[in-house]
Order: C-alpha cells, then structure tokens, then sequence
C-alpha cells in the first residue's frame, strides 16, 4: 500500500496547502495523516508515550477523511500533543458505509526535544476535494495556521 503527500507553497498564502495521493482509499487517508502529523511537528523528535484510540463512520469517505484529519487537530489542542505516527484501518461496511479505527500516538508538547513546526488550528472546506481516477485516491486539504 503505497502513499504520498506534498506541501503546496502556490496554492494558500496565509494557510497550509497538501496533495495527499494513494493507491487504495485506505493508503490516501494514511497519507494524508501523515501530512497534518509533518505540518505540527517532526515526528521522528516526537515519542509516543501517549495513546489514544479513535473509531469513526462515515457514509461519505470525504467526510470520514475530513473528520478524522480534524480529530487530529482537535487532541493536539485539546491534550497539547503533537504526534509521531497513526495507525489505522478503513473498512467499508455492510450497509456501504466506512469505518475508520484509528490509534494515534504522540506525547506532550516539548520545545526543547521536539522540532515544532506550524500550530494548525484547523482542516478547511477550501478547496477541499477527494477524488478517484483510475485506481487512484487524491485529496486537496489547505490547513488552517
């Protein structure tokens, strides 16, 4: 399962543009995970001695990749932690909806061991798309800074 993502410098002047791309609907959203853990800190200086564990469905992928890159946003304000890795499993259900089951991993906010980077206070609508096109997943996000 192969995935990417890259920073958009042309894309939002005040804000954090990322193209996430993969081959299945489960390698973009881990793609696009690791874009928002990249724009709030290097997570190779980032520990995980903090754990939390997510479940969220969606009918609507877009709205499930949405909600979970949020969650992100959302623990890192609300716990004052940056993140190191995520792991997690997308399944489509029997009624055809997904279902995420996600762990994220991280520890508090360190300055003198960590290398912080932007402090994202948001994912945004804005050109928010999620597209696939011949086996290929790819997401816009521009991240609120």
């Amino acid at each position: 399962m192969s995935h990417a993502f890259h920073f958009l410098d042309d894309v939002a002047t005040a804000d954090l543009a990322f193209d996430a791309s993969g081959d299945s609907l489960q390698a973009l959203f881990h793609g696009a995970t690791c874009a928002v853990i990249d724009a709030l800190a290097d997570p190779t200086t980032v520990g995980s001695t903090w754990r939390k564990a997510i479940e969220r469905t969606d009918e609507d992928p877009a709205e499930l990749l949405f909600d979970w890159l949020s969650d992100l946003v959302y623990w890192k304000d609300a716990v004052g932690v940056v993140f190191s890795r995520a792991e997690l499993t997308l399944t489509r259900q029997d009624h055809g909806g997904w279902k995420l089951t996600g762990i994220l991993y991280g520890e508090p906010v360190n300055g003198s061991t960590q290398i912080l980077r932007a402090d994202v206070k948001g994912v945004t609508k804005h050109l928010y798309r999620l597209l696939q096109k011949e086996g290929k997943w790819t997401v816009r996000v521009i991240l609120d800074v």
